[in-house]
């Protein structure tokens, strides 16, 4: 990089503190870390125009859970595991909420709906019959029921005959709540700096020296918050994880409303205004989509416009306005990674594709291991 005296001196001089990604994570870890020290030089690095990753690209869904994601997690996490998982992610989402204002996340407390294919007979009756169980595990958090059975009112076709309801879902506008974090970031004097892909760092005890491309600087403590990119950071604990996504043309007399899951939320819909936002079908080739390459497959993409047709809008014409794709990070493990790597550096990531859910408190914990 060609810099001038002007920009080296106002962005990489006396740094303090830099964070690696503009994400939820990353703008959480910065925010805190702006209010545990008032005076210091915050500098977010950004290798896309906007966050790259998937904080700009998700689907919105403040969720913790469908039931046979939970019941599915028991098999490999124990009880408490589970338990503290969900309640990492609800008490994540308040903080979200508490941050930014249910206004400026255009918050909507539609509910949450799982259906069940005809085909996924065993299934749904496992969750059926688990329902009190699992209502069990979670009341001394949520202090009532969480999940009910409820009848599909919604025209879905090839479906079991109840859907399982949870009242405490919702739904939010991303692009609102990432521009309303960059503006909060940008209000606490926190220097934000988009197309800059940190290519190497070495912790030489005292600080950190961080090299973008042929150029390098000087900070007292580095913060990684990249999340799916972080498998060679994290010694292939992070998994990428590429989720493909489509939006339908506004559709008239729309009577979705609300966020749905299906096959252990493998995929996805929701409404947007009177459009259907559907994605998800990475279970259709694991090893294909386990990949930092943003794109679609021919696949994917024929499972969820046949979902569309079949499932979702029977009977009804539809258009597909735009697909798009995100990379999440998970792992063998459930849990998020928030740790120290060396004296100097730390990072927060497998959010495991529940970023909105947990984003804010991993940002928070990360700016607190300092």
């Amino acid at each position: 990089m060609d810099l001038s005296y002007w920009e080296l001196k106002n962005w990489f001089t006396n740094v303090d503190y830099t964070v690696v990604g503009s994400g939820i994570v990353g703008l959480h870890a910065a925010l805190r870390l702006r209010e545990r020290f008032p005076e210091s030089k915050i500098l977010v690095l950004e290798k896309g125009v906007l966050p790259q990753g998937a904080s700009t690209k998700n689907a919105g869904f403040a969720c913790f859970g469908s039931i046979s994601e939970i019941i599915d997690d028991l098999e490999t996490h124990s009880e408490q595991e589970v338990i503290d998982l969900i309640k990492k992610r609800w008490e994540g989402l308040q903080l979200l909420r508490k941050r930014l204002g249910d206004t400026a996340l255009d918050f909507k407390s539609y509910g949450g709906y799982e259906l069940f294919l005809k085909e996924e007979e065993s299934t749904y009756a496992e969750c059926i019959e688990k329902l009190p169980f699992i209502n069990g595990v979670l009341k001394p958090l949520f202090k009532a029921a969480v999940f009910a059975k409820e009848e599909n009112r919604f025209g879905f076709a090839g479906i079991q005959q109840h859907l399982v309801f949870n009242p405490y879902e919702a739904q939010i506008d991303t692009g609102n709540m990432m521009q309303a974090l960059l503006k909060n970031a940008v209000s606490a004097n926190i220097l934000i700096l988009n197309q800059q892909t940190v290519t190497g760092y070495l912790d030489k005890g005292n600080e950190v020296e961080v090299a973008l491309g042929d150029f390098s600087f000087r900070t007292q403590k580095l913060l990684f918050a990249t999340n799916g990119f972080a498998n060679a950071l994290t010694n292939a604990a992070v998994i990428p994880a590429r989720a493909q996504v489509l939006i339908t043309e506004p559709i008239a007399d729309l009577v979705i409303k609300g966020t749905f899951h299906l096959d252990k939320g493998y995929y996805y819909f929701r409404n947007i205004g009177n459009r259907i936002l559907l994605g998800g079908g990475r279970n259709l080739d694991f090893e294909a989509e386990n990949t930092t390459v943003f794109g679609h497959t021919e696949i994917v993409q024929k499972k969820l416009e046949q979902l569309l047709k079949e499932v979702i809008l029977p009977n009804q014409k539809f258009k597909i306005a735009h697909r798009w794709s995100g990379i999440m990070g998970i792992g063998a493990r459930k849990n998020p990674i928030v740790s120290q790597l060396s004296d100097n550096v730390y990072c927060g990531v497998r959010l495991g594709g529940m970023g909105v859910a947990i984003g804010s408190l991993v940002g928070t914990e990360l700016a607190d291991l300092i």
